[in-house]
C-alpha cells in the first residue's frame, strides 16, 4: 500500500515558504498565499455540539471546514449532517483515534487516515481530500500515507482561536490566514472571535478546498 521509495524525495517549498515538501507528496498548509481578503475557518474533533455555534455557521452561512474525529461526529451525525445541508461546511479528516501521526508505522498510519477517510465518506457522502495531521504533527512518511489514502493537502493552521483554560489573545488575521478551532463548550464564543477578527481586518470567511486550488497550492 504504502510505497518504500523515500530515498528518492527531493525537497522544494510550500504554502507559505515555510513547509518543506518531497516533489509528489501532498503539501502541508498553514497559510494560503492569496491576496484575496479571505480568511480560512477550520474547526476540529466534534466532541462538543453546541446548538449556539451551529446557529451560527448556518445563519451567517459560514464557509468551514470540519475536521471531525469519525467518533465525536457518530454519536449525534444528525447535528453536523445539518451544518452540511444547510450551511456551507464541508467535513474533511483528522484521523480515527487523534494520535501523533509521526510515531506510527505504515500501517497504522494507513488504518487512521485511510479508515477515517471511509468513515467520513460513509457517513456524509462525500470521500475528504484535506487531513488535519492530529497536533499538525507531520513528516515525509505522513504524507507518504495520506497521499495513498487520497488526500490532496495536509492542513496544519495559522492561528489558533481555541479557549484553552483562558481566552487566547486575538491576533491581527491577514490574507490567507487558517483559523483553526475546536467543538468544544466555548465555540460559539471563540467563533465569533474569530469572526469578529475578520471583520476588522476586512476580510471574509471562505471555502478552503477551491482557494488551494486557485492559489497554486494544489
Amino acid at each position: 500500500m504504502l510505497l518504500a521509495a523515500f530515498a528518492s524525495l527531493s525537497v522544494v517549498l510550500v504554502g507559505a515558504g515555510s513547509a518543506q515538501a518531497g516533489v509528489g507528496l501532498p503539501p502541508v498548509v498553514s497559510h494560503v498565499p492569496t491576496q484575496e481578503k479571505v480568511v480560512f475557518i477550520t474547526i476540529d474533533d466534534g466532541w462538543n455540539h453546541d446548538p449556539e455555534a451551529a446557529r451560527i455557521l448556518r445563519e451567517k452561512r459560514v464557509p468551514a471546514s470540519l475536521f471531525l474525529l469519525p467518533g465525536a461526529a457518530s454519536y449525534d451525525t444528525a447535528y453536523f449532517t445539518g451544518l452540511v445541508g444547510q450551511g456551507r461546511v464541508t467535513v474533511e479528516n483528522h484521523t480515527v483515534n487523534h494520535p501523533d501521526l509521526t510515531t506510527l508505522d505504515a500501517a497504522g498510519k494507513d488504518a487512521e487516515v485511510c479508515g477515517a477517510g471511509e468513515q467520513v465518506e460513509a457517513a456524509f457522502g462525500r470521500a475528504p481530500k484535506l487531513l488535519r495531521p492530529p497536533y499538525g504533527a507531520v513528516n515525509d512518511e505522513v504524507r507518504l500515507a495520506a497521499k495513498a489514502c487520497g488526500v490532496k493537502a495536509l492542513v496544519t493552521w495559522t492561528y489558533d482561536f481555541t479557549t484553552w483554560g483562558e481566552t487566547p489573545p486575538t491576533p491581527r488575521l491577514k490574507s490567507g490566514d487558517i483559523v483553526l478551532l475546536h467543538f468544544t463548550p466555548t465555540l460559539a464564543a471563540d467563533l465569533r472571535r474569530a469572526l469578529d477578527a475578520a471583520r476588522a481586518a476586512g476580510l471574509k470567511p471562505a471555502a478552503l478546498m477551491p482557494h488551494l486550488r486557485s492559489s497554486g497550492v494544489l
